[in-house]
């Protein structure tokens, strides 16, 4: 039953995506936080690493300007963040060889070594997660591809 206020457009609160959305992204976190302790890294620096591997793997020289867009993490966070893993020495950064406004962001020895543990602990994390939507899980993926691409204007 609607308040007579009529302040929101929903009956009830699981009624509202955004609401769950956050729901879900929030309970995600704050478990991939807790599988993430044992190596000593934080989730966006798990990210960057991962991603850093995952780009190498696929031939590409790694620039921070290519991890920020490959992770949807703002440049400058990237930048923070990149920074902490280099004083951890699981990172290196040095200036790019054509292009001196650019730094190329390479994996440690022990950056490899770790994030090659950690990836395996964040997939069977998330395989856990999400084993409950069953055959759903591509539909699930799909959908978030969509949100991804950004709204529709009109």
């Amino acid at each position: 039953m609607k308040h007579e206020d009529n302040t929101f457009s929903v009956d009830k609160a699981e009624d509202s995506s955004g609401f769950l959305l956050w729901q879900v992204t929030n309970l995600w976190q704050r478990e991939i936080r807790k599988a993430l302790e044992v190596h000593d890294i934080t989730h966006s620096q798990f990210v960057l690493m991962a991603s850093i591997h995952w780009l190498t793997l696929q031939h590409k020289e790694v620039t921070q300007i290519l991890l920020s867009s490959h992770t949807k993490i703002d440049p400058m966070t990237t930048s923070t963040v990149l920074r902490t893993l280099q004083r951890k020495g699981l990172v290196t950064r040095q200036e790019h060889a054509t292009d001196t406004r650019a730094k190329t962001v390479v994996l440690t020895d022990a950056g490899k070594k770790l994030i090659k543990k950690a990836v395996v602990t964040v997939e069977q994390f998330d395989h856990s997660f999400f084993t409950t939507l069953g055959a759903a899980t591509n539909d699930f993926n799909k959908q978030l591809m969509t949100l991804l691409s950004g709204p529709k204007t009109k």
